[in-house]
């Protein structure tokens, strides 16, 4: 099992590494050749690897990443979120398949700050860098990529919104759920998520679990659905406040240019992401 792990952290890596490469080198889209030699591998690993894991070649993922697709998207996505909404499906969303439910936390629960609740966490490393995730007995409380080089530092922002909570590592569980998120494979169960947030905010979150992966959909379009056409910059905070990444998918709320915008845990993170889910979709 210790070798499987330790194999899946490089393949990460690698995979993560050619990511990069190819969201900061896209306008000269470099072939696989190129991208082969930036990483020391060889052009039949590579290839192998990515398509692996991402489900198309590294060069069908680059066609993914140009703004001209988001803009494709971005014209398509009001009436993929209008369908959802009508058919009821608010409060439920997949990831590639993962199925997703919602359970919103009281007022007295967040002014508490976690008193009398246990979060065990772990950090894991995902194709997107390493991620911190947390969970309570009634879900998923956090899922967010660790900026800084000293993991620390966002463990210590996790306690500062449970300052009253008891915390336990649990690094296992960590990578168990980190390959959940990434594996092609439907699980069997549905994951559980726990919101810590107001009203408001959650009915935005919601919102965005309608929003299917490979589409996105603009600020004044996610604030039109929810019948708030004026709401557009409270939509904003709120998609700003959300701490669950790729779960409740707040890196598919785009800009009406076309051009990814702002993400909580790096633009050219969010950029990748987009690509990433776009070329699965198209291929599954």
């Amino acid at each position: 099992m210790r070798n499987t792990i330790t194999d899946q952290a490089r393949h990460y890596q690698q995979v993560a590494c050619a990511i990069a490469y190819l969201r900061q080198h896209v306008r000269s889209q470099p072939s696989l050749s190129e991208l082969a030699h930036h990483l020391g591998m060889s052009e039949f690993h590579l290839q192998r690897l990515f398509s692996e894991w991402a489900g198309v070649s590294p060069k069908r993922f680059l066609q993914y990443l140009t703004k001209q697709y988001a803009k494709q998207a971005l014209r398509s996505s009001a009436d993929i979120l209008s369908v959802a909404l009508e058919s009821g499906l608010s409060g439920s969303g997949r990831l590639h398949d993962l199925m997703v439910t919602c359970e919103a936390m009281s007022p007295g629960e967040i002014k508490r700050g976690g008193a009398g609740l246990t979060i065990q966490h772990g950090t894991a490393p995902t194709p997107f860098g390493d991620a911190l995730m947390a969970w309570t007995p009634r879900g998923i409380c956090h899922i967010g990529f660790v900026q800084a080089a000293d993991p620390t530092d966002a463990l210590a922002a996790l306690k500062q919104d449970w300052p009253a909570a008891v915390f336990e590592q649990d690094q296992a569980h960590a990578r168990q759920l980190a390959g959940t998120l990434f594996n092609t494979a439907t699980p069997t169960q549905p994951l559980h998520l726990m919101l810590r947030g107001s009203n408001f905010q959650i009915k935005v979150w919601e919102a965005l679990l309608d929003v299917a992966a490979g589409s996105t959909v603009s600020y004044s379009q996610l604030a039109k659905q929810l019948d708030m056409p004026g709401a557009q910059r409270a939509v904003g905070s709120a998609i700003a406040k959300n701490r669950i990444a790729l779960l409740i998918p707040c890196h598919r709320v785009i800009r009406e240019s076309g051009d990814s915008g702002h993400y909580h845990w790096g633009d050219d993170r969010k950029a990748a992401l987009l690509a990433w889910e776009a070329a699965r979709t198209a291929t599954g």
